[in-house]
This record gives structure tokens, C-alpha cells and sequence, in this order.
């Protein structure tokens, strides 16, 4: 009976957050430096605007809209697999290092990686799997032990350390940089969406047209891995085959991600939190609405953050940090 409310009610938020989504984006399409009326944003869009309004939508607008969406999302599903391979709840790429990976290596492939314009753009989310898996991997070898397997508290522990050295990292690779480049990596590290054109959509979209369906797929071996050691491996799960895939889509998520949009931490916190909360524990049920929540927390900031000063804005990461903050104090206190 239950089991069948919360399904209930899990239809209901999605439908609801879908509706949010579409809202907040026609709000984000009409609002910026140079404003479009909201009775043209449907005519535009069906191809009946002037050069004017067609440039601001469809160059400017829309694809930071479904960028700043998809990285949400990628987000949210990272976070989501995280607390459940790792059983804590404070879990996330951003608090655990993971970002802060990627944000070497992305720096280290700007900086110093000759590349050719037109590959960019698709080579720089895979530069950041990569540091991002390295880093993954050194955080999960040093939490682990052969005795009790992974302890959740250290891993968060042993993340926070890495992600602070590895901003010390950054810091001494960015020092001897040209200054046009420093100031990209500087507001990389803020969390500004600045992948806002159409390519950077393409580099995204398929990890997550892949990655989601996977995720759900394996949602009963994420509620098994969710549980206690010995409960997962007396069921029969070979818990670190498992473990080793889940952390590889979490990696993948967060580098497709922060790629794009900066180093953005707490989304991957709040998202799956709230609806955990909303729709309860089982990651059939609360992953579509973590992912729909978690895209429009990422666009609602970035929508408040890039019109509160002119021209530039302030970065949807500082925007969401300024509430991801209070809200990490307050789950350290209550656990």
C-alpha cells in the first residue's frame, strides 16, 4: 500500500518538477542584459522573430538553458549513486574531490595541451573523466580496507583532504599561466556555465542518454549496496564488481558535468537529500525525481546569478554554494 502512494506520489513530483522546469526556462529565455518579450519567446522560437530576438534565444539563451539543465542533472545522478555505493549521505562530487580531479586535469589540458578549436570542446569532458577517475580511484583506495570495507566516514574525510590539496594543485599550475587563460580557469573554478553553445550540448547529452537508463537499471543493486556489507554480499551481490561500475557512471556524470559548467559542488548533496525525502530511500522511486530536481536547482541559480549584476552576472556555482553551504552544516550536525 505503501510501496504504491509513493509511487503515486513520485508521478506527481515529476510531473510537477517537469512543469517547474518548463516554466523557469521560459522566465530564463524572456530575462538577461538585453531582454526579449515574452509574447515574441513563442513566435521566435517557431522561427517568425527578427535577427534580434533569434540571436539572443537560439545563440545565447537557449543552449546555456539546456546546458546549465543537463549539468544539473549529471550532477543530481552522480550524487545519487554516491551515498548509495558509499552509504553517506554526504556524499557528492563536489565535497569529495571528484570535481576538484576534473578541475586539475581540465586546467592542465587548457594550459598546456595544444588542441584544435573544433575538438575542444569534445576532448575536455573526457580530460576531465580522466582526472576525475584518478582521483576517484586514490580516495577509494585509501578508504577502503580488506577487514570492514569502505567506511563512509573516512571516504568523506579522505575527499575533503584531496579536494583541498588539489586546489593548492591548482593554484601552482594556474600561477605561471598567461593571464586570458588564468582568468578562464578562475571562473571555472567559481562555477560559471560558460560551455553555452550548442556543441557543448552534443558533449554532454550522450553520457546522460546513456548513464540515466543505466542508473535505473541497477537501482535494486543500489538499494543492496545501500546496505550494510554483509547483507549485500550474503544476498549474493558481488558488491565491489558493482561497486567499481556504479563509481565509474558517477565519475563520468560529474566530469561530463563540471566540464562544462565549473567546479558547481552541492547540487549532488541537496538533490537526492530532497527527494529522498519526498518519495523515500529507494533508488527506483527517488532517482527520476533527484535528477528533474537537480537540473532545475542548477538552472533556477544560474538564472538568479547571471541577472543580478550586469553584464557578467555572479557564477550559478556561487549561487548554489550560498545555499549548499547552510545545508551541508546542517546535515554534519544532525548525523
Amino acid at each position: 500500500m505503501m510501496q504504491k502512494a509513493n509511487v503515486r506520489k513520485q508521478r506527481i513530483l515529476v510531473i510537477s518538477f517537469l512543469t517547474l522546469i518548463v516554466a523557469t526556462i521560459v522566465v530564463s529565455l524572456g530575462l538577461g542584459y538585453s531582454t526579449v518579450s515574452y509574447d515574441r519567446i513563442l513566435p521566435t522560437l517557431l522561427g517568425a522573430g527578427n535577427f534580434k530576438e533569434e540571436f539572443i534565444l537560439f545563440s545565447i539563451r537557449l543552449p546555456r538553458i539546456i546546458v546549465t539543465l543537463l549539468a544539473g542533472m549529471a550532477l543530481a545522478l552522480s550524487g545519487s549513486i554516491l551515498q548509495s555505493i558509499t552509504r553517506n549521505d554526504l556524499a557528492d562530487p563536489g565535497i569529495i574531490g571528484i570535481n576538484s580531479g576534473a578541475g586539475v586535469a581540465v586546467a592542465i589540458f587548457f594550459l598546456f595541451i595544444p588542441i584544435e578549436a573544433g575538438k575542444f570542446v569534445y576532448l575536455l569532458p573526457v580530460a576531465a573523466f580522466v582526472g576525475a577517475l584518478l582521483t576517484a580511484c586514490l580516495i577509494y583506495l585509501f578508504s577502503f580496507k580488506r577487514s570492514e570495507g569502505l567506511n563512509p566516514i573516512r571516504l568523506v574525510l579522505i575527499g575533503v583532504g584531496f579536494s583541498t590539496t588539489l586546489s593548492g594543485v591548482m593554484i601552482v599550475i594556474i600561477s605561471s599561466a598567461e593571464r586570458s587563460k588564468v582568468d578562464f580557469i578562475a571562473k571555472w573554478i567559481a562555477g560559471n556555465v560558460w560551455g553555452a553553445d550548442w556543441p557543448f550540448i552534443w558533449a554532454i547529452l550522450p553520457w546522460l542518454a546513456f548513464l540515466i537508463p543505466f542508473s535505473l537499471y541497477k537501482a535494486n543493486q543500489l538499494n543492496l549496496l545501500g546496505l550494510s556489507e554483509p547483507v549485500s554480499i550474503g544476498v549474493g551481490l558481488p558488491v565491489e564488481r558493482e561497486r567499481i561500475k556504479l563509481l565509474l557512471a558517477a565519475v563520468a556524470l560529474a566530469a561530463s558535468a563540471v566540464s562544462v559548467t565549473g567546479a558547481i559542488a552541492f547540487v549532488g548533496l541537496m538533490a537526492p537529500h530532497i527527494a529522498k525525502a519526498l518519495v523515500g530511500p529507494r533508488n527506483q522511486l527517488f532517482i527520476p525525481v533527484a535528477v528533474l530536481l537537480g537540473g532545475w536547482m542548477l538552472l533556477i541559480a544560474d538564472t538568479i546569478g547571471r541577472n543580478l549584476l550586469d553584464p557578467d552576472g555572479i557564477p550559478a556555482g556561487i549561487v548554489v554554494s550560498i545555499i549548499g553551504v547552510p545545508y551541508f552544516a546542517y546535515l554534519i550536525l544532525k548525523k
